[in-house]
């Protein structure tokens, strides 16, 4: 059975074929941010795929993490292409590193997971927040409800965390 919810008025389904998604967005509905845990190599990974993208083992674990971690690069979003999103312009997408598995299973590469830059209380962040955030900025996950027992992860600045003088930033035109 697919499972529906609601994100900024736009219905969100996750279709019953694609089970690795729905538990992964049924563990954020729990308020907890787990990841697949591969049962072979003990490399987690997102996101959710149906086999170990290092070792191709098809078994595998939800592990919790810590939900934190580093502004590892984004996106700042000038023109929404869904009108719902106008009202927020500009906008922050941000792809963090996980403070778990960092730089495994080689120097490049991390554990890295994508989503808006928001408020605490999952709201997105208005215009100031997105100029203050930049790569280093460290960042706590913040899990939006979406109703039907699923949640998105969405990144908040870490207030308990130290941030960096001056996170790097893509040169304005």
């Amino acid at each position: 059975m697919a499972l529906e919810g609601e994100y900024l008025g736009m219905p969100v389904v996750i279709d019953d074929l694609d089970k690795p998604n729905q538990e992964f967005y049924s563990h954020c509905g729990q308020g907890a941010l787990h990841l697949q845990f591969c049962a072979s190599c003990s490399l987690m990974r997102y996101p959710t795929t149906t086999a170990c993208p290092w070792c191709a083992s098809a078994e595998y674990q939800w592990q919790p993490v810590s939900g934190k971690g580093t502004v590892y690069s984004y996106a700042e979003v000038h023109h929404a292409i869904q009108p719902v999103f106008r009202q927020f312009l500009p906008y922050m997408i941000l792809l963090v590193e996980l403070d778990e598995q960092p730089g495994v299973p080689g120097e490049h590469d991390g554990l890295r997971v994508t989503g808006n830059l928001t408020l605490a209380d999952g709201t997105m962040a208005p215009k100031d927040v997105v100029s203050a955030v930049g790569i280093g900025s460290r960042v706590r996950v913040v899990l939006k409800d979406l109703g039907g027992g699923l949640a998105l992860p969405q990144w908040t600045l870490d207030e308990d965390a130290e941030q960096p003088e001056t996170p790097w930033r893509y040169a304005n035109d």
